[in-house]
């Protein structure tokens, strides 16, 4: 993988491939870039030049201890975007990278940006408040927290193989390989990015960002998401972003672009073609 160097010393890696227009996208928690391997293929097949790097703290980036929040996440998407002169760009973010999206249209501006749509995105904010008492409660992040702390490999394998596929679902095709690529991805990582990354994932506000999109936005969220509930999340976004389209996926779980690649795909490549 291409690296750059950030501003605050961290070293980005990052995947890209083909020509045509740029599509990038930006991944999950605690995953890299690898977790894209099913949207960068097809994309590259329908001709299109695709763009995935590892956030600060994830996959093959430096493992730092600082930067962990998502102003920083932001600003190394704008520093990767910068680098390589990204121009008319499609923005796809998923679950955390969804918020990575927002936040980077929101401080960084549409200058480069044509689309965007966000996946299961942890937008406009998890964390339950009096603002928002559809969320989830702190003390289930502080929880998350501690496994992190405690035994993160074993909690990635439990995390994979339940809530984030719905392989906890009676009757869900459960599939090793899947988990144990999750695990893989999410062990590259540095623990200190991941126990900090919950904090950015759960707490932060992305209304304003929201608010500050206007290019064309789609919105994709399964109805059966148990990670990011769906009523928490997808209509609440798409009804801040003027004029953004919601796609509900019934059944479909948080790990959909994996799990569902045929369908995501399809409905992405319709969007940007549209």
């Amino acid at each position: 993988m291409d690296t750059i160097t950030t501003k605050d010393g961290v070293t980005i890696s990052y995947k890209d491939w083909g020509g045509g227009q740029p599509i990038v996208f930006s991944h999950g928690w605690p995953l890299c870039s690898d977790d894209w391997d099913a949207q960068m293929l097809f994309f590259l097949n329908q001709g299109f030049r695709v763009i995935a790097h590892d956030r600060r703290g994830h996959g093959r980036s430096s493992q730092t201890d600082k930067g962990h929040d998502a102003d920083h996440y932001a600003d190394d998407l704008a520093a990767v975007t910068a680098h390589l002169d990204l121009r008319n760009a499609i923005h796809v973010g998923h679950s955390t990278g969804g918020g990575e999206v927002a936040r980077y249209i929101g401080r960084h501006g549409e200058g480069r940006v044509a689309k965007a749509v966000l996946i299961s995105s942890v937008t406009p904010i998890m964390l339950k408040t009096p603002d928002n008492p559809l969320g989830l409660p702190k003390e289930l992040f502080d929880g998350l927290q501690v496994q992190v702390a405690t035994n993160r490999s074993q909690f990635f394998i439990d995390f994979a193989s339940g809530p984030f596929y719905g392989f906890n679902r009676p009757g869900a095709r459960v599939s090793q390989g899947v988990i144990q690529n999750w695990w893989r991805q999410g062990m590259m990582g540095s623990a200190k990015a991941h126990y900090d990354g919950i904090v950015a994932f759960s707490q932060t506000d992305f209304t304003i960002d929201l608010k500050r999109i206007t290019v064309p936005t789609l919105v994709m969220h399964g109805d059966d998401d148990q990670v990011v509930p769906y009523a928490d999340s997808g209509p609440l976004s798409a009804k801040l972003v003027k004029g953004a389209i919601l796609k509900t996926y019934k059944g479909f779980p948080h790990g959909m672009p994996t799990t569902e690649a045929a369908t995501i795909n399809a409905d992405l490549l319709a969007f940007i073609r549209s």
